[in-house]
């Protein structure tokens, strides 16, 4: 007796089909297929997250048009995007709601920023971001002749100064809102030899941001020939994205400095 049921006669059509013998054109046609890429395994690959560090700053840039014509927004935008760095920074497994949410709030505080340091000094933004460039581009060139790399006691170095600076711009800033300081930057303005610390700090920052930028491309480099999880191009997205606003800030605020108070 025939059985009238569709899925057993599926089932038995897909039995029949997969226990055949191939013949000589389905073998050849099999090895002629083009081995899997990395989008189809699911691992992480340079194209990838080149694409999503490109979506990442495009959503930054959006964010930052908004902030430059709303200059207000850069404090709620540095305070929400501080706390979803924080929590970008502290999650395992990489989120791109999170981190494109980063994009956003960051691109606020950048663009707001921005525009109120371009009321104060005419052209200073494009000085900035040209310098900004310009650093990205030395560095990824270095990069990539092997000149520039990272080495684990340079790398410990990089860090404590890195941790010895954030706790100088708390200290500086928490003088600067109680009125300790007369400079328009804090400590920063204090001149030693006749130049204001913070040229002296800013140089600092500015090998400090490239190195970091070493480490981000090596990470990348690492991620994708071990075969790291596509998701995780968002995490490196993450941390190019973290240190170039970094970069921008520190260079326009040298620029200020340098063109004085």
């Amino acid at each position: 007796m025939s059985n009238s049921n569709p899925a057993f006669a599926r089932s038995l059509a897909f039995r029949e089909n997969t226990l055949a013998t191939p013949s000589a054109e389905q073998l050849d046609e099999m090895y002629g297929r083009p081995s899997a890429s990395t989008t189809d395994t699911g691992r992480m690959s340079y194209e990838d997250t080149i694409m999503k560090t490109l979506i990442s700053f495009g959503i930054l840039v959006a964010g930052a048009v908004v902030g430059w014509i709303v200059p207000a927004l850069a404090i709620p935008g540095f305070i929400v995007g501080f706390v979803l760095a924080l929590v970008n920074i502290f999650k395992k497994q990489p989120s791109r709601g999170l981190i494109l949410s980063y994009a956003a709030f960051q691109g606020l505080f950048v663009g707001g920023i921005s525009a109120i340091f371009s009321q104060m000094w005419d052209g200073i933004v494009t000085q900035a971001v040209f310098g900004t460039l310009a650093v990205i581009g030395v560095t990824l060139f270095l990069f990539l002749s092997g000149k520039f790399r990272t080495s684990a006691r340079m790398t410990r170095i990089v860090l404590v100064a890195m941790v010895g600076y954030m706790v100088f711009s708390l200290v500086n800033f928490g003088l600067m809102i109680f009125g300790a300081t007369d400079g328009m930057f804090g400590l920063r303005s204090t001149e030693i030899f006749g130049i204001p610390l913070g040229v002296f700090l800013g140089v600092l920052v500015v090998f400090l941001a490239a190195y970091s930028l070493v480490m981000d491309f090596e990470s990348i480099q690492a991620g994708v020939e071990q075969g790291a999880p596509r998701v995780f191009g968002w995490h490196a997205a993450f941390g190019i994205m973290v240190t170039v606003v970094w970069l921008y800030v520190e260079i326009l605020r040298l620029l200020a400095i340098l063109r004085g108070e």
